[in-house]
Order: C-alpha cells, then sequence, then structure tokens
C-alpha cells in the first residue's frame, strides 16, 4: 500500500513538472512567434563637450573617427596668462614669512610681560603696564592667528586658480569614438560652444516601439535578436543576440506601443542610425517555475522510494492488485 502511494505523488509531481514545462515552452514559441519589429539603433553613450570658459585653442590632439578613452585630452586652450597667475598664487601659498615675523613678535611681547611682572613685584612697574604689556601679549597671538589664516587663503586660492588652469584642458569622459571636432588651431570659443562629439557605438542601443500586446509578456534581462533591416524582418544579415535593459513605465496611448530598449553587441562596429528588425525571445527564466506544493503525508524513515513515470496503465493496476 506505501508503495502504491508513493508511486502515485511521484508520478503527480512528474505530471505537474511537464504541464509547467510545455506551459513554459508554448509561452517561448508565442513569443519566438512575434513578427520582428523595426527599429534604429543608436550610440549607447553620446556625448557633446564644451569649455566652460572662453579662449584661443592653442591644441587639437584628435582627429574624426579617432578612438580615445576616459580621461584622455582633446583640445587644450592657450593657458599661458593662467599660467602665470597660477606660479603667483604658488608662491603666495607658499610663503611663511608673515607667521614667523607675528610668531617673532609675539615671542618679544611675552618677554616684555614678564619683564613687566618682575619690575612690578619690586614696585617698579605700575599695574597699568602689567595690562598694556598683557594686551600686547594677545593683540600679538590674534596676529599670528591672522597670519596662519591668510596662508590657508592662499593655498585655497591657488587650488581655485589650479581648476581653473585644468578646464582650459578638455579630456574625454568616456571610451569612444570622436564623430566630430568642431574647432581649429587659433580659434577662439565660447563657453559652452560645441567642441567634440564622442560616441560609443559597442554595444548599441535599440529603442524598440513594441505593441503592448506582445511587451506584457517582455522583462528585463530577456534576450534579443537583432538584425540589419536588409530585408524584411531583417532576413539576409546576420543577427546578433542582445537583452533587454529597459522597460519604459508609460505606453504611447497614439500607437499602443511601449518603448523597449535593447542593448546589443557591436564588435564589426556598425554605424548607429541604421534601421534594424528586433526579435524577442522567450524569458530566460521559463523552465524556472516551480510545481505547486502538494499536501504530503509522513513517510517511514529511511530512503525513500525512487519515483518513476508509469509506462503504461497497467503499471497501476498492478500496485492496485498488489495493494
Amino acid at each position: 500500500m506505501r508503495l502504491h502511494q508513493s508511486r502515485i505523488r511521484g508520478n503527480s509531481r512528474v505530471a505537474g513538472l511537464l504541464t509547467v514545462l510545455l506551459a513554459a515552452h508554448a509561452a517561448g514559441l508565442a513569443l519566438a512567434d512575434d513578427p520582428p519589429i523595426e527599429a534604429v539603433g543608436r550610440p549607447s553613450k553620446d556625448v557633446t563637450l564644451s569649455f566652460t570658459r572662453p579662449g584661443r585653442v592653442a591644441q587639437v590632439l584628435v582627429i574624426d573617427g579617432q578612438a580615445v578613452t576616459a580621461g584622455q585630452m582633446l583640445v587644450h586652450l592657450d593657458d599661458q596668462v593662467e599660467q602665470a597667475a597660477l606660479a603667483q598664487q604658488k608662491a603666495q601659498s607658499d610663503n611663511t614669512i608673515n607667521i614667523e615675523a607675528a610668531e617673532a613678535q609675539l615671542a618679544q611681547s611675552e618677554v616684555d610681560l614678564k619683564k613687566i611682572e618682575w619690575a612690578a613685584e619690586r614696585g617698579a612697574a605700575t599695574p597699568l603696564e602689567v595690562e598694556h604689556a598683557k594686551l600686547q601679549v594677545l593683540i600679538d597671538s590674534l596676529r599670528v592667528r591672522v597670519a596662519k589664516f591668510e596662508k590657508e587663503q592662499a593655498a585655497r586660492a591657488y587650488e581655485e586658480a589650479r581648476l581653473q588652469l585644468d578646464r582650459m584642458k578638455l579630456v574625454s569622459s568616456i571610451d569612444g569614438i570622436v564623430e566630430t571636432v568642431t574647432v581649429e588651431v587659433g580659434e577662439s570659443v565660447d563657453a559652452l560652444q560645441d567642441v567634440i562629439r564622442i560616441v560609443a557605438i559597442d554595444p548599441l542601443w535599440i529603442d524598440v516601439p513594441t505593441p503592448l500586446t506582445q511587451a506584457s509578456g517582455l522583462r528585463v534581462g530577456q534576450p534579443a535578436s537583432v538584425a540589419l533591416a536588409e530585408g524584411e524582418g531583417g532576413e539576409g544579415s546576420s543577427p546578433v543576440v542582445g537583452k533587454i535593459i529597459h522597460i519604459a513605465s508609460v505606453a504611447d496611448a497614439a500607437s499602443d506601443t511601449l518603448m523597449v530598449r535593447v542593448e546589443a553587441p557591436n564588435s564589426s562596429t556598425r554605424p548607429a542610425g541604421q534601421r534594424m528588425w528586433v526579435r524577442f525571445g522567450p524569458t530566460a527564466d521559463a523552465t524556472e517555475a516551480e510545481t505547486p506544493n502538494e499536501p504530503t503525508s509522513p513517510t517511514p524513515a529511511g530512503p525513500a522510494p525512487v519515483a518513476t513515470p508509469p509506462e503504461s496503465d497497467d503499471s497501476e493496476t498492478d500496485a492496485d492488485i498488489e495493494a
């Protein structure tokens, strides 16, 4: 009887797992059978760099189409005047003469105070002279503090001048390719004027206007097949496998579509801006669905019998006879 119950429970689990797998497979086929959607690829990063201050271009270190890395210097303004001002600020920030002079004056005032207090103890100095000497020590100690504060301010001014000098150098903020350079050496530029454009096309981003009926089954991380629009549905081109990285939260009511962003590798450096066909695949976790919980009854201690699918209806009949 116990063997019969174990077989029934095993058969139920197998049947439930097969049902879930068939449902997931059917959902995957439904997504795979959806028609491809036409979209346009765009750079995954696209930045236009400008100077934050006017100046004259001294160096242009890159050309159109050149690959650059983040932190690489691209364009340099003439900074001779700023370099001279920076050197002056550096000298002032390193200057300690005022502090040393104030400290020496304070030391002299402290010596004078001790002498006057010694004289006052012997009646050779008046209380007014003692009070005056004490105030002089206080004033000189404040002069030391002022001198130190002025040195700190000079150091801050030097740092500000250094940062202003760094702004005369235009560096790349991303790894990418120089799309356009709009200035020449010797040309004057205004603040915030477009100077250079850098794009990153590996990977590519494709914003796909997906019908709502199809978008409802999509998830971030789900694979997507991307092919150039050489023929209807992308026929005639080798597709690449990308993945969904973003699904919009607001649909377009006019077209009943939802914007789905796909990221696709582009080692062949296909130009951005081309029309492409995108087909979404099944969700990556479709086969990871769990079977429903089933009530179980206590089983005797020891290794549980292995549940195997029934080979035929006769197996259950035999079990019933044995019971």
